[in-house]
């Protein structure tokens, strides 16, 4: 059967964290708009610095428990690596959506209420109660899913394409 629209797009963020070099979590980003990917991003150290599998890990080094003192961290998050992507490309974000293999920190959720994204979709829960509340706040769709939950497939209303132009809306 055919994958829904936000199936098709998380496997594609899961995709995307394979390419992630931290040592503790591989987070994938994939930013949509009218079911075109605009831009990805996956968590890793910024652009030319050496990456955390070549440095060891920072949290680790400093006894840090993860989900704590999320700025003290080499690396960007994937989220955030995919919002700085479509600026430096030149790409709005505004009305997209954001897959997410994790649901975004709270740093993130602001930038993502910031560059107009107005959903987002997440492969998986994180423990960050604020972030979900300023994003609802912000009046920003969260949609969860679980690992081992499946999306509903698309109906047939959404798997045709009747101009053959590719996807719509």
């Amino acid at each position: 059967m055919r994958p829904s629209w936000d199936h098709y797009f998380i496997e594609i963020a899961r995709q995307v964290a394979t390419r992630s070099t931290c040592l503790r979590r591989h987070v994938g980003a994939v930013i949509v708009r009218d079911k075109h990917i605009l831009c990805t991003g996956y968590n890793g150290a910024p652009r030319g610095l050496p990456h955390c599998e070549l440095t060891g890990c920072l949290r680790q080094q400093l006894g840090i428990a993860s989900g704590q003192r999320l700025d003290i961290c080499r690396a960007l998050h994937a989220e955030q690596n995919a919002i700085i992507q479509a600026a430096v490309h030149g790409v709005s974000t505004e009305g997209g959506t954001i897959y997410v293999t994790h649901q975004p920190c709270f740093t993130c959720a602001k930038m993502i209420i910031n560059a107009g994204i107005v959903r987002i979709v997440c492969a998986s829960s994180y423990p960050d109660a604020m972030a979900r509340d300023m994003l609802q706040e912000a009046g920003i769709e969260l949609e969860v899913w679980e690992q081992d939950e499946p999306p509903a497939p698309e109906t047939d209303s959404e798997q045709s394409d009747p101009s053959g132009e590719g996807p719509t809306e």
